[in-house]
């Protein structure tokens, strides 16, 4: 950029560096030209060519300064142009740039705002996550405890004990049953539950085997089926006899027991894919339950339980009756009796009135009497008695 006076000419614009060429190419042959008239300055008769090339020369430098005047003009009169196009074109910039940017805020806003929202939202459902996967670690636990409770036969028997407990204990009065109630054999019952006769005291018993059980749960081939469905069948056969032997004891207990299974699962298992192990219960008098047919059970044992002790109350509810009945009888008397009395001071109420009309007649005659009206009395002598 060179800058003449109140003018700026650009290097890279090319009628700029035309104009700038042909000022030099003019400068230089003026040189060349002074050059040459000192060289030939000896030389008269070279002198009016000289003169005439130098006239032209004059003229054409002449020329070229009425050219870059024009240039010069032209120049300013584009350069205006230019800054008044480059001012419009800032303007339209600025303006687009501000709707651009007024856009691009209202749209980040709208995007900020939606963005918040959402990671409001996102928020929420990672703690109800975090929740949910808390719970599920907490069942996760007690599955993994109630595992390791199964897989011990000493604990699992303590856990069927524990439930056939809680089940009995909501079904059944308190001294219905006793837990861990000790037979004349010896042997020592889950639970006794004391029914009247018939049927008698009939005994509840949880030992049921698992082994067998989670032998055909982890069965892949069917080897494995076979074997534990063997298993099964004389795990469960085996158990059937132990409880039909030492819990059931005639003149002493019922003439059937209960084997509580403390798994829906295994029972309907066993009623799905072992009827004939059903059929082995009911043969040897062993019914087999589950904690929902336990409970239907003892609510119906519930029932035996409340109709004996009716029976046995039914005499003192004839001698309360009895009693009851001289009570009624006695109640009547006495109210004969009241009434009689109520009779008697109904009579002697009435006669009260009466004498009480009676008075309040005579009240009114004397209230009604006129003293002025009646006439003086004469006076009586006076009769002196003279005694001999």
């Amino acid at each position: 950029m060179i800058q003449i006076g109140t003018y700026q000419f650009d290097l890279n614009d090319p009628m700029v560096l035309l104009v700038l060429a042909g000022i030099g190419a003019a400068l230089l042959l003026l040189i060349l030209l002074v050059l040459v008239l000192r060289a030939t300055g000896r030389t008269g008769r070279a002198i009016d060519p000289m003169a005439h090339h130098l006239q032209l020369l004059g003229q054409r430098v002449q020329s070229l300064s009425d050219g870059q005047q024009q240039l010069a003009g032209g120049l300013h009169h584009v350069s205006e142009a230019q800054a008044t196009s480059q001012t419009k074109v800032l303007g339209l910039m600025e303006q687009r740039l501000a709707e651009v940017n007024r856009a691009m805020t209202e749209s980040l806003h709208g995007t900020a705002t939606r963005t918040a929202r959402s990671l409001g939202d996102l928020h929420q459902r990672l703690e109800a996550i975090d929740k949910a996967q808390a719970n599920i670690e907490k069942l996760s636990g007690n599955v993994l405890g109630l595992q390791d409770i199964l897989s011990n036969k000493q604990t699992r028997g303590a856990f069927g004990e524990i439930q056939l407990h809680d089940i009995v204990q909501k079904a059944l009065p308190s001294d219905a049953y006793t837990m861990q109630a000790t037979l004349s054999n010896g042997k020592r019952a889950d639970c006794l539950v004391h029914l009247p006769n018939p049927p008698g005291p009939i005994v509840i018993d949880s030992k049921f085997p698992l082994e067998a059980y989670e032998a055909l749960r982890r069965a892949e081939t069917q080897y494995e089926l076979t074997e534990a469905q063997r298993m099964m069948r004389t795990a469960v056969r085996a158990h059937i006899k132990a409880i039909s032997e030492k819990y059931i004891l005639e003149g002493e207990t019922a003439d059937g027991a209960l084997m509580f299974l403390p798994s829906e699962a295994v029972y309907a298992e066993l009623h799905a894919n072992f009827p004939e192990l059903v059929r082995d219960g009911f043969a040897a008098k062993v019914w087999i339950v589950s904690p929902t047919t336990c409970m239907a059970t003892l609510n119906t044992m519930r029932a035996v339980l409340k109709d004996a002790r009716m029976r046995e109350q039914a005499g003192a509810i004839r001698r309360e009756l009895a009693a009851l009945y001289g009570d009624v009888d006695r109640l009547g008397a006495r109210v004969e009796n009241l009434d009689r009395h109520f009779a008697q001071a109904a009579k002697d109420i009435g006669e009260i009135k009466i004498s009480a009309e009676k008075a309040g007649k005579r009240a009114r005659r004397l209230d009604n009497f006129d003293f002025e009206e009646l006439a003086p009395e004469p006076a009586q002598p006076k009769i002196v008695n003279i005694e001999p």
